[in-house]
């Protein structure tokens, strides 16, 4: 059973643990893969050329996140055209026929890692938010439920917004630019912990202070938890939402039947529980489709 797999970029840790989770469920269920990623950060055009050249190999299924909301529209309708099953991760399939969606409800999750940021702060002072692409989906969620947990919290103000496009030279340096003209903040909530990063370099290299939190829970986001650097991330765990991808589109093509949606839940990660994640992605555990829809 031949599957290909396409994630959006090779820069960021979560698709990196995304593909492996990919490859331990497809050894485990006797399947193959094949990894398709732009060359270029997030690349739709690049995608969408990857997306024919996989169904010119006539692959069994396909395991799938957009780079974008609509501009990989017209290869998705080549797919469902060539009848190939697909299975979608982190971000809807906008277009074409399923076999499940995995994810998580990412204004949940935000709203939960703002608030921690938010109470840790006593409800006071300035917090600087850095956004993903503005076109990005698990951002605007996230960004949005930043702000509107802020409203719970009368003496926290949101001094602005950085686009850091969920890139960590981005925000090092779009941060850095912001805090040099607008001075320091007291909170500083990241829509993803590749920014959040990014973040903890912006302030050392404008000489300021800040708590941090990001959201993905990345080992490199875990050290920083464990060093103190960082308050706290959030577990939107790609590794997984790509291993259950993957198994329900084996089940599928077995003829089994899986669900149409999983959403994962959110766990926060701070100091009192980061020994959890302090693991390589290839020694955290993948539960089953059994496990977790228990």
């Amino acid at each position: 059973m031949k599957l290909a797999v396409f994630t959006k970029n090779r820069s960021n840790p979560a698709y990196e643990a995304a593909r492996l989770g990919a490859d331990r469920v497809a050894a485990r269920l006797g399947a193959t893969t094949t990894h398709y990623v732009p060359e270029h950060f997030d690349d739709p055009v690049e995608q969408s050329a990857l997306m024919d050249e996989a169904l010119a190999t006539k692959p069994d299924g396909i395991v799938f996140t957009p780079t974008h909301p609509t501009k990989v529209n017209a290869a998705l309708e080549r797919i469902a055209a060539a009848g190939v099953p697909l299975a979608g991760f982190v971000n809807p399939i906008p277009v074409g026929p399923c076999v499940t969606c995995v994810g998580a409800d990412d204004a949940q999750l935000g709203d939960a890692i703002a608030r921690r940021l938010y109470g840790h702060l006593g409800g006071k002072g300035r917090a600087l938010l850095v956004s993903g692409p503005l076109e990005s989906v698990t951002s605007i969620a996230r960004v949005r439920a930043f702000s509107a947990a802020a409203k719970a919290f009368p003496g926290l103000a949101i001094a602005g917004i950085v686009i850091g496009d969920y890139r960590e030279d981005t925000a090092r340096r779009r941060v850095g630019e912001w805090l040099a003209a607008n001075g320091p903040v007291d909170g500083l909530c990241a829509a993803n912990d590749v920014m959040a990063i990014g973040a903890l370099g912006a302030l050392d290299d404008t000489r300021q202070s800040s708590t941090v939190v990001g959201v993905n829970a990345i080992p490199e986001a875990i050290d920083a938890i464990r060093a103190g650097r960082m308050l706290a991330t959030a577990d939107f765990n790609a590794m997984w939402m790509c291993a259950l991808a993957t198994e329900c589109l084996v089940r599928h093509l077995r003829g089994e039947k899986v669900p149409a949606q999983i959403d994962l839940p959110v766990e926060l990660v701070d100091a009192t529980n980061a020994e959890r994640w302090n693991r390589p992605y290839a020694e955290r555990r993948i539960p089953t489709l059994e496990e977790t829809l228990a």
